[in-house]
């Protein structure tokens, strides 16, 4: 039997992004997925619940997405005494991630840091974390290296901008390829199953079975 696993949404910066910190009720380790800024706010929910954080983890490069990692990672390494790592997106998303304080210059933004991860994510890999295996999976097309982690036991996935509440991600971007990322959606997401609730990156959760019913982009 899988360990009890606990969801907390703190969304960050000005684009309103799903911050998500999952964490183990009994033992107190977190994960702390797409960083994207508002560190302090991040800190005040860790400290709160007086969580010890394994790893950040990164779905894809963006600024709204990764611009928090690098200090949280140095915050928490400090506070807890040991290094924190950031692992991910797929090493396609390297420029994306060495781009953040120029990707913010662009919207007016300051305090958003580029990241170097500790390592990058391969797909089909598994992370064995919190007392549950997560399934890596890459899902390009809003950018070429971004991935979902998919936890099978729980019946859970944290998809970044792949999959959206009655949408997809944008793919208006030099890098973006929009024909890809429906193909990398229906060929990695919707076969998961139409139980599996999806926590995307902006906005409500939803579901595999509502948008693929649901969702005009899939149609």
């Amino acid at each position: 039997m899988s360990a009890s696993l606990s969801l907390e949404v703190v969304p960050v910066t000005a684009f309103g992004q799903n911050c998500s910190i999952l964490w183990n009720p009994d033992t107190h380790h977190a994960v702390v997925v797409d960083p994207g800024g508002d560190v302090p706010r991040i800190m005040a929910f860790i400290e709160r619940h007086d969580l010890s954080v394994d790893a950040i983890w990164l779905t894809h490069g963006h600024l709204d997405h990764a611009g928090g990692a690098d200090a949280l990672r140095k915050v928490l390494s400090h506070r807890q005494g040991a290094p924190v790592h950031v692992i991910g997106p797929e090493k396609g998303d390297a420029p994306l991630l060495a781009s953040i304080t120029a990707q913010a210059a662009l919207f007016g933004l300051t305090g958003l840091e580029n990241v170097q991860p500790d390592r990058f994510v391969e797909h089909g890999e598994v992370l064995d974390c919190l007392g549950h295996e997560f399934e890596v999976r890459h899902v390009p097309g809003h950018t070429p290296g971004h991935v979902i982690f998919y936890d099978p036991a729980a019946r859970f996935a944290l998809v970044g901008d792949t999959l959206f509440s009655g949408s997809v991600g944008r793919t208006d971007f030099p890098y973006g390829d929009h024909d890809q990322l429906i193909a990398s959606i229906r060929r990695e997401l919707l076969p998961l199953g139409d139980d599996v609730t999806i926590l995307p990156g902006h906005g409500p959760a939803t579901t595999i079975g509502a948008e693929r019913t649901g969702n005009s982009f899939l149609a």
